[in-house]
C-alpha cells in the first residue's frame, strides 16, 4: 500500500473514442441544422458556430496538439498539478463535481489564481489500463483532493 506522501503522475495521449464521439455529436448538430426549417443566414451562422467550436476544441481537448492542451496530471506534496506545453506544471484545485468512472475520468478544476472552473475528459483509452485505474483510485481516496493550491 502506498503512503499519502507518495507522488502520482500520469500523462495521456489523444483518445480515438473521444474523437469519434465528438465527430458523431458534431455530425448530429449539423444534421439538426440541415433538417430544421430556418432561414439561410441562420443555417450558415449555425454551421459557422459548429466549425468554430471544432477549430477551438479539437486541438485543445481532443487531439491534444495545441501547446495549451493539458496532457498530464500529478499529485505530490505540493498538491494537484496539470501539465501543458505552454505553461508547464500548473497548480490546480480539484472540484467536488469531478467524476472517476471506469470508462472516463472527468476532472473539474480551477487553476491557481483563476475563478473560472474548467473541465477535462480523460477516457480509458487515453491511458494504460492500470494507470487509468490508479488515477481513479487516487481521485476517489486522496485525502486533500479538494484543497486549494498553496
Amino acid at each position: 500500500m502506498s503512503s499519502p506522501s507518495d507522488g502520482f503522475e500520469c500523462r495521456w495521449r489523444p483518445s480515438r473514442r473521444l474523437l469519434a464521439l465528438y465527430a458523431l455529436i458534431q455530425g448530429l448538430a449539423l444534421a439538426a441544422l440541415w433538417l430544421v426549417e430556418i432561414p439561410l443566414w441562420a443555417l450558415l451562422l449555425g454551421v459557422a458556430f459548429c466549425l468554430a467550436h471544432a477549430a477551438w476544441v479539437l486541438p485543445r481537448q481532443v487531439l491534444l496538439s495545441s501547446a495549451q492542451a493539458f496532457s498530464g496530471l500529478r499529485c505530490d506534496a505540493e498538491g494537484w498539478q496539470l501539465w501543458s506545453a505552454a505553461g508547464g506544471w500548473q497548480a490546480i484545485q480539484l472540484r467536488p463535481d469531478s467524476l472517476a468512472l471506469p470508462q472516463v475520468v472527468v476532472l473539474r478544476f480551477r487553476l491557481a489564481g483563476e475563478r473560472r472552473v474548467r473541465g477535462l475528459c480523460i477516457p480509458q483509452d487515453a491511458l494504460a489500463h492500470d494507470l487509468h485505474r490508479r488515477l481513479r483510485v487516487r481521485l476517489k481516496f486522496s485525502r486533500r483532493r479538494w484543497a486549494a493550491p498553496e
